[in-house]
């Protein structure tokens, strides 16, 4: 089977012609190491470059590092917060040893860790890209 044969087969190098018109253009400047490696993408996934980088772009399962920064400030940030949330712990029990009850406002310091461990699983799943 050549290979014009199998490209038809199993799929084309341009994209299919769209019912709408296609009037937006946009220019991407890359450098010699830049437009080396796309070319071979491109190649490796038997399409154009233009083509290529559309579809990577329009994939729901491409992580930019712009939103893995995002996720990893986050990360942070609940990680002091939860440091916190720890030393009002520590509080809380040295308050309950030393008194023999558990004070009330220790409902709140619950769902205060609740809260955080919900951004802890959602930000991981961001990360995991689920």
């Amino acid at each position: 089977m050549s290979e014009h044969v199998a490209r038809n087969v199993f799929g084309r190098r341009r994209r299919a012609n769209s019912e709408q018109k296609r009037d937006r253009r946009y220019t991407v400047a890359v450098n010699t190491d830049e437009d080396a490696n796309l070319q071979a993408r491109a190649v490796v996934a038997g399409v154009t470059v233009p083509r290529f980088l559309v579809e990577s772009a329009m994939n729901a399962h491409i992580e930019t590092s712009t939103e893995r920064k995002q996720a990893i400030a986050e990360l942070f940030s609940v990680s002091r917060t939860l440091g916190t949330v720890a030393n009002n712990v520590n509080q809380l029990a040295r308050f309950a040893n030393t008194e023999g009850a558990f004070p009330a406002e220790a409902e709140a310091v619950v769902a205060e860790y609740r809260q955080l461990v919900g951004r802890i699983d959602e930000t991981i799943r961001r990360l995991a890209g689920a």
